[in-house]
């Protein structure tokens, strides 16, 4: 887990946008169409030759213009929506949260940018993508109102805030935060600019991860235990598990029932470059299994390196996974099969984050130092990177 540096604080409304393009939210006529492959997405930049890796963008994507100066954290499409543009929002070390939109021609566009003042640890959009949730390590939960450029403190904590989720019911909406205080918070937004906790659940233990796909949130924990709750009605604990996962638990991702459509278990990843594959409710003790993965394919003076896994993300319709590391490299996976479908070639840092536009069609990934090598490695200004490409072939599952 990367160290939490105490920042300086600046105002709120430190707000500036990082284009020239004056019409903040211009609708594209349709979702980036004409990419079929990762291997054919055109870009105003020089492309390599066919046979050539580019070492700096080893799988020939498109690089984001203006990537935060620090490794990204969150990152994360908005919601797809009838007449509403792909855009895609980036929360880093660096302070900010940036959002770019991606046309149609395969060009993504720098559209706007928040400075917080302290390192942003989760982001999360509402379904109608008017606004921008910001969890902090300064222990404050915000929203930023994209139409006034406003940013407003929704909820706070007694200690960095890890995650944030947007939940949307037809009983109630709300923002659900989970922290390093060992509480899980859900917070009414009807009430700002007073701050109104619909409820809070006290963990006992440090949040590590978490991810919502109603009526079911997970909560992955320090003392590696993963709490599993309904939030249908009012949030309520579902059950309690222990992972099979010996090391600390990194990120954690929901996956559906292909018969019911509903949410039926998540993955984990760890920092033992493992994943597991937990059912809520498994048909058998089979189904519930963990994988290796993100580990040096040659031993090195004998012994083969192992690394973390920084992110898992399921393809919202085939259900396939993707798993992201400190290697380098992302990986296409059919859990149902059991079966790796593709690795990438070795970028030239870690890939902190990735997120499946909700489409299927594409996805971002991000590239960052990650502090697991020590500060010996750090190169001072090195920023981050952050690449979208399309998935929508690569993420099938394979015949059988």
């Amino acid at each position: 887990m990367r160290p939490c540096v105490r920042t300086n604080v600046r105002p709120l409304v430190d707000m500036s946008f990082f284009s020239n393009n004056s019409s903040t939210f211009a609708r594209p006529t349709s979702f980036f169409s004409n990419l079929s492959s990762a291997g054919s997405t055109t870009t105003q930049q020089q492309q390599q030759p066919a046979t050539a890796v580019n070492p700096a963008n080893p799988m020939n994507a498109v690089e984001v213009p203006g990537a935060p100066d620090d490794t990204v954290q969150d990152l994360k499409f908005n919601p797809v929506a009838p007449n509403t543009p792909m855009f895609l929002a980036a929360g880093s070390w660096d302070n900010t949260v940036r959002i770019w939109q991606v046309n149609e021609n395969g060009t993504v566009e720098a559209k706007a940018m928040q400075n917080i003042g302290a390192p942003v640890l989760s982001i999360d959009w509402m379904q109608d993508s008017s606004k921008v949730f910001i969890a902090g390590a300064d222990k404050q939960a915000r929203v930023w109102d994209l139409a006034s450029n406003q940013i407003a403190v929704v909820g706070s904590h007694d200690q960095p805030i890890r995650t944030c989720h947007w939940i949307q019911s037809s009983n109630y909406n709300c923002l659900m935060t989970g922290s390093w205080d060992q509480t899980l918070k859900f917070w009414d937004m009807r009430q700002l600019p007073s701050q109104t906790a619909l409820a809070t659940i006290n963990l006992g233990q440090k949040v590590y991860c978490a991810d919502v796909v109603y009526p079911m949130a997970v909560v992955g924990l320090s003392n590696r235990k993963v709490k599993i709750y309904s939030l249908e009605g009012e949030p309520k604990e579902h059950t309690e598990m222990e992972t099979p996962l010996k090391y600390q638990m990194r990120c954690c991702s929901i996956f559906k029932s292909k018969v019911t459509g509903l949410p039926a278990g998540f993955a984990q990843g760890s920092i033992e470059g493992r994943v597991a594959i937990q059912y809520i409710e498994p048909s058998s003790t089979k189904d519930n299994f963990t994988f290796k993965c993100h580990r040096s394919p040659d031993l090195v003076n004998g012994f083969q390196e192992i690394y973390p896994v920084h992110d898992v993300a399921f393809h919202p319709q085939h259900y396939t996974l993707i798993t992201v590391g400190a290697d380098g490299r992302y990986s296409f996976w059919d859990k149902d099969a059991r079966t790796k479908l593709k690795s990438s070639e070795q970028h030239q840092m870690p890939i902190t984050k990735a997120h499946v536009h909700g489409s299927g069609n594409i996805f971002a990934y991000a590239l960052g130092y990650d502090w697991c090598r020590g500060h010996e490695l750090y190169q001072q200004g090195q920023g981050s990177k952050i690449f979208i490409l399309s998935c929508a072939e690569d993420l099938k599952p394979r015949k059988k």
